[in-house]
């Protein structure tokens, strides 16, 4: 019993980057670029020379994480075949069974010959150099969401990422979104580090991630969403994560709302922004316009808007920092 209340603790810790604010993490990305060259034929090798020269637990999962995320390609294509064929087979047992055999050995062979995968390669390499470096990582299996994902087609989880315990406490990353993003058009992927998704608040973490064990939230029980709630909840792009620690309300994406009413939107901040930078693209289906907040408000890095919708319509509102596309949010104005 004192086990479980101990592990119960370590998981409502709210355990975040900022926990290591005192950490410089120049070293560890250093070495990662130091490696650059190194292949995944010998993973020890790998994951000595990567970590040898760093004193602390975290230096040495985030020299691995940066590694990882700067050096191994996002195989989109390989997850669009992988969705189409599980569609496919949706209703054969035999053949699904067949095909995800199949599937696992396809993505070990590419991630270690060819330096691509998909998710499941990249949460497993992390796990993997992580033990060699004697460090307790651990593979989360669940959800995520991005605007382009429609997961009440998703019957099996579409999306796998690491918690990491570092100093008795758990923390959460996504090297797979953290690594770059592929081309919507061509599937091409480039290298495009998000620092955000790196030891990320499990708040904000939760609102695209959803664990199929609730205990990898890291959240307290009243806080963890559901999965109908984690549906609801509004779209957040890969800026939110370096801009935001937190995003507060609203709670859902989509709102019905009566003509002059306000919604109001709360964020926790990162860094100071000038009132200026906070800007909504309200577009309704025929024209879109940049605007002004109809009031902003800061205190402390909180950040509190209030928009007014006075015409009839149907609005999709796009949260903006300067040019960093933040959020999503659909609202229909009734007469």
């Amino acid at each position: 019993m004192r086990y479980l209340l101990l592990f119960i603790v370590v998981f409502q810790s709210h355990a975040q980057l900022s926990d290591f604010k005192n950490i410089d993490f120049k070293k560890a990305d250093s070495l990662a670029v130091a490696c650059k060259d190194e292949g995944l034929d010998n993973l020890p090798q790998l994951a000595y020379k990567l970590t040898e020269d760093l004193t602390t637990d975290v230096e040495r999962f985030r020299a691995i994480y940066k590694w990882v995320c700067s050096n191994i390609a996002n195989d989109y294509n390989l997850y669009l075949r992988n969705k189409r064929k599980k569609t496919r087979f949706k209703n054969d047992t035999l053949k699904l069974e067949a095909w995800n055999n199949r599937f696992k050995k396809e993505i070990f062979r590419k991630l270690l010959k060819q330096e691509k995968t998909i998710c499941t390669g990249y949460a497993y390499i992390v796990q993997e150099l992580s033990k060699l470096a004697n460090l307790n990582c651990e593979i989360v299996h669940g959800f995520g969401k991005t605007s382009t994902t429609n997961i009440k087609e998703s019957d099996p989880p579409n999306h796998s990422w690491n918690a990491i315990k570092l100093n008795n406490k758990w923390y959460l990353c996504d090297p797979t979104w953290a690594s770059g993003i592929p081309d919507p058009e061509t599937n091409a992927f480039s290298f495009q580090y998000n620092d955000g998704y790196f030891l990320t608040n499990p708040k904000l973490f939760s609102i695209n991630h959803f664990p199929i064990d609730k205990k990898w939230s890291l959240l307290e029980e009243e806080e963890s969403p559901s999965f109908d709630e984690f549906l609801a909840a509004p779209i957040l792009y890969g800026k939110a994560y370096t801009n935001l620690t937190v995003h507060d309300a609203p709670k859902q994406m989509h709102h019905s709302i009566q003509k002059n009413e306000k919604v109001i939107f709360k964020y926790k901040l990162q860094k100071p922004v000038d009132l200026d930078q906070i800007t909504f693209l309200i577009d309704n289906g025929h024209t879109n316009r940049k605007t002004q907040p109809t009031s902003t408000k800061i205190e402390n890095r909180s950040l509190i808007l209030e928009q007014q919708f006075d015409t009839k319509g149907f609005y999709d509102v796009h949260l903006y920092i300067g040019e960093d596309l933040i959020s999503t949010y659909t609202v229909k104005v009734k007469g």
